[in-house]
């Protein structure tokens, strides 16, 4: 039987920050991947394969040392989730390869909003005034990021927002899974479907990486289980719209990431694009807060890290 964690904001802060840490990381990983840093650039199918299988290896051997009892597994809802969530970590994978990690990792952090929106005709949920204004700051923020005049449109970033888009429908999937299994069988059960679902499709691309290819793809896996883990154990010890905000500190850590690898500086539009994104992000977790202090709320139950 399931049992709930205590309740620990200061832990789940920690946690939540080394999920940041943890992400960003894979992101920039996954930036010298798809670029010709290592040897000849991956398809993002690949990268994103080398995501699931890794992650696989770690969970499970945690499973094994942690004895894991299942409880009843909701496996169409699993299926469904990690389909979205694979969607979703493909297309910024392949935005991270051809813009600022900072770029890409503030325009999805767009899923939360797009959640709330999607689940107005999808679960028939009531948006109030605060909450609609919320979703059209982070929006304008996004526009401001994608640069749309002719000469400064950046493409890529429209992989980013698409990667946002399709986080966004997980949330509708994972608001009816959160609570119902443990953690460490959530994380063993979405990566064994992944595994599946990313082989299938990255088999018609696959190449054969280099040494230094295989230890980032390993280190892909490894940081995005452990990633998993922390966040979610995160969320099982505080409310969401606690945990949520510190999430948003992948932001930072993408930027000193990718000035320490590529020596990319954020530019006045990209500070400005992403601290708008934030502002609307975070004022959308504010008002899920004082709607919901002790249910958590979905901005923080969407944001696990790169499903």
């Amino acid at each position: 039987m399931f049992v709930p964690k205590a309740h620990n904001p200061l832990l789940a802060a920690f946690l939540t920050l080394c999920a940041s840490a943890f992400v960003a990381g894979t992101t920039l990983l996954a930036k010298m991947l798809g670029t010709d840093t290592l040897g000849p650039a991956l398809n993002p199918l690949q990268i994103s394969q080398g995501r699931f299988v890794f992650a696989f290896l770690a969970i499970a051997l945690a499973a094994v040392v942690m004895r894991l009892q299942f409880t009843p597994i909701a496996w169409k809802t699993h299926t469904l989730r990690v389909a979205f969530g694979w969607g979703g970590v493909t297309l910024m994978f392949a935005a991270a390869a051809f813009i600022p990690l900072s770029d890409a990792t503030a325009i999805s952090f767009l899923n939360p909003v797009i959640g709330m929106l999607l689940a107005i005709p999808l679960l028939g949920e009531r948006v109030g005034p605060v909450r609609l204004g919320a979703a059209a700051i982070a929006l304008c923020g996004a526009m401001i990021l994608l640069r749309p005049t002719p000469d400064a449109f950046q493409p890529a970033a429209l992989l980013a927002f698409g990667a946002a888009l399709s986080l966004g429908f997980e949330v509708i999937v994972i608001k009816r899974l959160s609570g119902r299994e443990g953690p460490l069988q959530i994380l063993l059960i979405n990566n064994v479907i992944g595994v599946g679902i990313a082989s299938a499709a990255a088999v018609w691309v696959w190449i054969t990486p280099t040494p230094q290819q295989w230890l980032a793809l390993i280190g892909i896996g490894v940081l995005m289980a452990l990633a998993q883990s922390c966040f979610i154990n995160a969320i099982a010890r505080a409310d969401a719209s606690f945990v949520g905000p510190f999430f948003y500190a992948t932001l930072v850590f993408a930027a000193l990431y990718d000035f320490a690898v590529f020596d990319v500086r954020p530019d006045t539009v990209s500070v400005m694009g992403t601290l708008i994104i934030l502002c609307g992000a975070g004022l959308l977790v504010w008002r899920e807060g004082r709607i919901r202090p002790s249910a958590g709320s979905p901005v923080g139950k969407i944001a696990t890290p790169r499903d």
